[in-house]
């Protein structure tokens, strides 16, 4: 028995007070079982962000998608997430990755590490929140117990197994990141049709099985899918056009064209945990209710 879809909104642009709060309520209006914020320089800070969204919403979980571990010492993280729980009633989702922009690293003069570096660092990361977070004792204390849900974000093998072993949501970009360039590029869906098989192997002996999420790149709603993608194309020269349209994170078509794909991806990978972008917050909302009409 599959779980049922959830749908999460990642907020990228800062606003004033009024402005980013008539976002978050948006989110809601529409649905979104999660608001989340980056951490990226140049965007909103997360856990504020986070806070300031939980006073002008109920229902919604808040979540950070996902801290850059590079960015920060593991005992302040962990009071940041303990605080922002309490603050938040209880509502936070705490997702972390290595980082892969160095630019950003430069700029806060810390150092970038390699792939291999950043990886350690991220477990050490994680060991020391799940230590800290879990200990009744620690102060401030998160309101969720055992503690607060963490969302890994991975491709790599070793990031897989670190996934498997810790994180309570798995979660896929589609992609790879370019050593020469630090950018995102995506795979096909057939590479993650390998990546989603390693992870399961990996997270074999679990007793509970993670939720699996997928970031969802572009959102279009169109009867022409083809014009949709053809802006795309310079940006995956290593892609046919058909592959681009087989992409499991673009979404192109019709909202029953949409909600099938995702349909039919649940049953292919098992996504069921769904992040789109900010700028496609509104064209996702109808797909949305076609697939909570299921």
């Amino acid at each position: 028995m599959s779980r049922p879809f959830r749908f999460g909104v990642n907020l990228m642009v800062a606003a004033p007070a009024e402005e980013w709060s008539a976002k978050c309520r948006r989110a809601e209006e529409l649905g979104y079982d999660v608001i989340q914020v980056p951490d990226h320089l140049g965007m909103v800070a997360p856990f504020p962000a986070l806070v300031a969204a939980a006073r002008v919403t109920e229902r919604p979980r808040l979540g950070t998608f996902v801290l850059n571990a590079g960015l920060w010492n593991p005992a302040l993280l962990a009071r940041e997430a303990a605080t922002t729980d309490a603050l938040t009633g209880g509502r936070l989702e705490l997702g972390l990755g290595t980082g892969y922009v160095r630019e950003e690293h430069d700029r806060a003069g810390l150092p970038f590490g390699s792939p291999s570096e950043r990886v350690d660092h991220l477990r050490r990361t994680v060991e020391e929140l799940e230590r800290l977070l879990g200990d009744p004792g620690h102060l401030p204390r998160p309101v969720q117990r055992p503690g607060v849900p963490l969302l890994i974000g991975a491709n790599g093998d070793r990031m897989l197994e670190l996934t498997a072993r810790h994180a309570d949501v798995a979660a896929f970009t589609g992609g790879r990141t370019l050593q020469r360039t630090g950018r995102l590029a995506p795979i096909t869906a057939e590479e993650l049709d390998e990546r989603v098989a390693r992870y399961r192997e990996l997270a074999a002996d679990r007793p509970e099985p993670a939720e699996l999420n997928l970031l969802i790149q572009m959102v279009v709603v169109t009867e022409d899918r083809e014009a949709a993608v053809r802006p795309f194309l310079e940006h995956v020269p290593h892609l046919t056009p058909g592959q681009v349209l087989d992409l499991p994170i673009f979404l192109t078509g019709t909202v029953e064209r949409i909600a099938a794909q995702l349909r039919a991806q649940r049953e292919r990978y098992g996504f069921t945990y769904l992040t789109v972008l900010e700028p496609y917050m509104e064209a996702f909302a109808p797909v949305m209710r076609a697939l909570r009409e299921d």
